[in-house]
Formats: structure tokens, sequence, C-alpha cells
């Protein structure tokens, strides 16, 4: 996973950080999501052919915060963590 920090201008405008541009070019279009303060950009080019795996992570996603802000979420030391992340 990447990530960045990107401000917005006055006129509202935010730019993409260069380090996460490869394969953006002008004119390429995105859906916006905006969900509980998160705005999530996903490409258009890729959008049709995973549309149902995007919506079906999505919801995942919306479900496991939930369960964060209910404080459902357990600590787990690393080795613990990629033990339960691996046998999914």
């Amino acid at each position: 996973m990447e990530y960045a920090i990107a401000k917005v201008s006055t006129k509202g405008q935010i730019v993409i950080p260069s380090t996460l541009r490869d394969n953006i070019h002008a004119g390429d279009e995105f859906l916006m999501i905006k969900d509980h303060g998160r705005i999530i950009l996903k490409d258009m080019k890729d959008l049709a052919l995973n549309l149902k795996d995007d919506l079906d992570f999505a919801e995942k996603v919306e479900d496991s915060w939930q369960e964060h802000d209910k404080g459902k979420f357990k600590n787990k030391s690393k080795d613990d963590f990629l033990k339960a992340l691996r046998s999914c």
C-alpha cells in the first residue's frame, strides 16, 4: 500500500502526489465515494471489470470500521497478526 498527503486548493482541487500518479494521465476519470470522513478514488478504467469485487471490498471495509468503532478489535503481536492473516 502506498500513501501520500495532498492539500485542497481554494478552488476545491486536489493534486494527486507524483509518487501515486503511475499510469494516471490528464483526462482520466475517477469515481469518488465519500463515506464517514473517508474519500475513495476508483479509476473508471477498471470500474466495469472489478465493480463487484470493489463493492464487496467496500462493504467489508465499512463493516470493519463499524466493528472498530464498537471497540471489537484486538491488539496482536506482529507474529500473531501474520499467523491469523495467513489462515484466512
